[in-house]
């Protein structure tokens, strides 16, 4: 049993496929280095959660106020 060759409207929905797919990956694998980095660094993470912590507030200044 022989098959038909490809018709070429599947060999150009293929490359685009492809192509979509690597996009894809390589945003995947950008955004895995990214988080593997913020995470190694060991910086502490801390972020606005509607809590309020004196350490995320701005020092205050020693003078008057008017």
């Amino acid at each position: 049993m022989s098959f038909r060759p490809d018709h070429e409207l599947h060999r150009r929905r293929f490359s685009r496929n492809l192509g979509l797919g690597l996009t894809l990956v390589a945003f995947v694998m950008l955004v895995f280095a990214l988080t593997v980095v913020k995470v190694t660094r060991g910086d502490p993470m801390q972020a606005f959660d509607h809590v309020a912590r004196p350490e995320l507030e701005p020092a205050a200044t020693g003078g008057a106020q008017p």
